[in-house]
Formats: C-alpha cells, sequence, structure tokens
C-alpha cells in the first residue's frame, strides 16, 4: 500500500503528524507492507533564505492576532508536541526557504534513506535552530543519516531534484491538496491535517480495505501519473 505525505520541513503540524502517524503504523498489523514517500510542499516558496525577527510577531502580523496571543499559539503548540514526545524550540528556530532542503529529502529517497532524512531537517528546524536554507547546514545533516558529502554537495550546486520538488508541487495542485499535512493513500483516500493516531489508523485500516476490494474510488482530481519509488517506514 502506497502512503504519500506532503509536507513542509518548515510546518510544526507536519511534525506532530509524523509522530502520529508512526505510532498509527506501530498498531497497523499490515505496517510492513506500507510504503511511505514524503512529497515536497512548500508553505511560502518566495520565503528569503532566512527571515529576521522574532518568529511570534510574524504570525501576529500573518493572522492578524496581538503577538502575545501569537506567542501563546506557539506555547500551546509546544505543549501538543511534547505530548508526542518533540521538543518544540521556537526561541532557536530560524525560519527560511526550504525548496533545497526538499531536494535532499528527495536524494534520500533515493538511497532509501529518506524517513531518516526527513526527521533529521525537522529535528534540525525545530528543535536545535539549524537554518536548513543554509546548504552547508544541509550538507552535514544530510552526512548524519548516511548520504554521501560528495552527492550531498554536487546535489545542492546544482539543480538536481529541482524538478520532482516542482513535480510534487503540481501534483498537489491537481490532488487539490491546499494545506499539509497530506495523507493519501494508493492516489484514493486521503486526510488533511496533524490527525490523532487514532483518526490515522484508521485511515489505513480504510485504504488497506479498499485495496484488498481491489476498487478504490478515484478523486476525480487524483494524478494518473505513477508515484515515484517509495521506501518501507517501520514504525518507531
Amino acid at each position: 500500500m502506497q502512503l504519500e505525505i506532503w509536507s513542509d520541513i518548515a510546518c510544526p503540524w507536519c511534525y506532530v503528524g509524523k509522530r502520529r502517524l508512526e505510532a498509527a503504523l506501530a498498531r497497523f498489523e499490515h505496517r510492513d507492507e506500507v510504503f511511505v514517500t514524503w512529497r515536497s510542499f512548500e508553505l511560502d516558496p518566495t520565503a528569503p533564505p532566512e527571515r529576521r525577527g522574532e518568529r511570534a510577531a510574524r504570525l501576529a502580523e500573518k493572522y492578524g492576532t496581538t503577538i502575545e496571543q501569537a506567542r501563546a499559539m506557539e506555547r500551546q503548540l509546544t505543549d501538543v508536541a511534547a505530548a508526542e514526545g518533540l521538543d518544540f524550540r521556537f526561541d532557536r528556530a530560524r525560519s527560511g526557504n526550504t525548496f533545497d532542503a526538499h531536494r535532499i529529502v528527495h536524494l534520500g529517497l533515493e538511497h532509501g534513506l529518506q524517513d531518516a532524512t526527513k526527521e533529521r531537517l525537522l529535528r534540525g528546524y525545530f528543535t536545535e535552530g539549524e537554518l536548513i536554507s543554509d546548504h552547508a547546514t544541509l550538507a552535514r545533516l544530510a552526512v548524519e543519516v548516511g548520504l554521501g558529502a560528495d552527492e550531498v554537495r554536487d546535489t545542492l550546486a546544482g539543480d538536481r531534484y529541482a524538478e520532482q520538488v516542482r513535480e510534487d508541487e503540481r501534483t498537489a495542485q491537481r490532488l487539490g491538496i491546499r494545506a499539509v499535512p497530506t495523507f493519501v493513500i494508493d492516489r484514493a483516500l486521503g486526510a488533511s491535517g496533524a490527525h490523532p493516531s487514532d483518526e490515522l489508523l484508521e485511515l489505513l485500516h480504510q485504504g488497506w480495505a479498499a485495496q484488498a476490494a481491489s476498487s478504490p474510488v478515484t478523486p476525480s482530481t487524483s494524478s494518473t501519473a505513477p508515484p515515484a519509488p517509495a521506501t518501507a517506514v517501520r514504525a518507531r
């Protein structure tokens, strides 16, 4: 069963959703037959390499709230993340463009290390205050998960995987995906948002049942292009 997840590295709910998915997979009896592919989605494709100033101030401007209300939102999200075993440090987070980070996630896919690459970049961004638009930072984090240093540097120096990132984003448009994370099973069933693990487990059961019946209902917006090769993701 193919499970594709559209997400952004700079999306806190995407990290929460990843943990909840892992919890759901841990309870799914067919988990060894679920193949997960992380798809690219940039929340802000026009983002500069790094944004300056307090993150809460930008949130307040974006959502039309006060800075204190934005800070309260961050504290609440930090508590939600902590319940999933994640340590969010918004005081360290350095916001910037995520396009090159998505290219490195595609490199990880080619080497069977996509989930580990995604995890390392998310942790670097939300816990360690890493600037994931910086090529030296990306190279260091990618090498940590086992990607070759020379290949990582060559990838970042050129435009390798740029078209794959753009194709993921075009596919998201065709599927009507406007928010992340969005979980899609066999291009037939989907759920948008960091749903609790019980709900994600139910989605997995529905996908498996549809596959077993060999009659999934394909939405009219689904792409006819086959998914890229995926790697099996074991639950934590």
